[in-house]
C-alpha cells in the first residue's frame, strides 16, 4: 500500500482527501502544514505528497522547495485556490510535478495521483522484478528462485530505491533523506552500513549488484535483462 502525506491546513479537506484516496486504496497520513509534514517525514516512508500552497508555519511552495532543495523526488501535487498563472508558475519552479485548483474534482485527483507514481516508476502492485528476483514492498520480502528472505525495514526500502530506479546514482544525502528522513541526526554512514549488509546478503545473486560510484554514491546495477 503507498504511502499519501495529505498536508492541508483546512480540516475538513483534509479528512476529505484522506478519506477518498483511503477508499482508492492508499494509506493516508495527514499533516497540518508544511513544518509537520517534515517532522512526520522523519519517521515515515512517504511515496507521494498532496499539498496545499496557503499553510501557516511552513506553505506549500516552501516545502516543496526544502525537499527539492535536500535532492529528494518524492512526488507532489500541489493543490490551491490560488488560480493565477503566476502562482502555478512559481509552483512548478519551486518543483510540484502537478497542480490541481480548487474546487476539486476528487476523482481526477486519484486519476493524477496514479498518474503520478506511475511516472515515479513505482510498480502499482508495489512489486520490483529482476530476472529471478521479486521484491514485494508491503511483505519487504526479497525472493530468489522461490528461496524469500524478509529484510530489515531500512535495507528493503534501501534496495527497492535503488532496483526502481536502475543505473541511477544516489548521492548519501539523497537516500538519508529518503529513507531515514530529513530530519534525522543518523550519520551518512549508516547507509554505508546498509549497503555492506545488502552487498552481504545477495553477493551469490546472478540478478543484480550495487556499485559503488567514488566521490558521488551508489547506484544499482542489472546482470540481466
Amino acid at each position: 500500500m503507498f504511502n499519501i502525506l495529505i498536508v492541508e491546513d483546512n480540516a475538513d479537506m483534509r479528512e476529505l482527501f484522506c478519506t477518498v484516496l483511503s477508499d482508492s486504496g492508499y494509506h493516508c497520513i495527514p499533516a497540518a502544514d508544511g513544518l509537520d509534514a517534515l517532522e512526520i517525514m522523519d519517521k515515515e516512508y512517504i511515496d507521494l505528497i498532496v499539498a496545499d500552497i496557503m499553510m501557516p508555519g511552513m506553505d506549500g511552495y516552501e516545502l516543496t522547495k526544502t525537499l527539492r532543495d535536500a535532492k529528494c523526488e518524492i512526488p507532489i501535487l500541489m493543490v490551491t485556490a490560488k488560480d493565477q498563472f503566476d502562482d502555478m508558475q512559481r509552483g512548478f519552479r519551486a518543483g510540484t510535478d502537478d497542480y490541481m485548483i480548487k474546487p476539486i474534482n476528487v476523482k481526477e485527483m486519484v486519476l493524477r495521483v496514479e498518474a503520478l507514481l506511475r511516472r515515479a516508476k513505482i510498480s502499482i502492485d508495489k512489486r520490483i522484478v529482476v530476472g529471478s528476483t521479486v521484491l514485494d514492498y508491503d511483505a519487504l520480502t526479497v525472493t530468489i528462485h522461490g528461496q524469500e528472505t524478509i529484510l530489515p525495514q531500512k535495507e528493503f526500502y534501501l534496495l527497492y530505491k535503488l532496483l526502481s530506479y536502475p543505473n541511477k546514482i544516489f548521492t548519501r544525502p539523497q537516500l538519508m533523506d529518503e529513507i531515514w528522513g530529513m530530519l534525522s541526526e543518523t550519520d551518512e554512514r549508516t547507509v554505508n552500513t546498509h549497503i555492506n549488509r545488502l552487498r552481504d546478503r545477495f553477493a551469490d545473486c546472478d540478478d543484480f549488484e550495487i556499485v559503488t560510484v567514488r566521490g558521488l554514491g551508489y547506484k544499482a546495477v542489472k546482470k540481466v535483462e
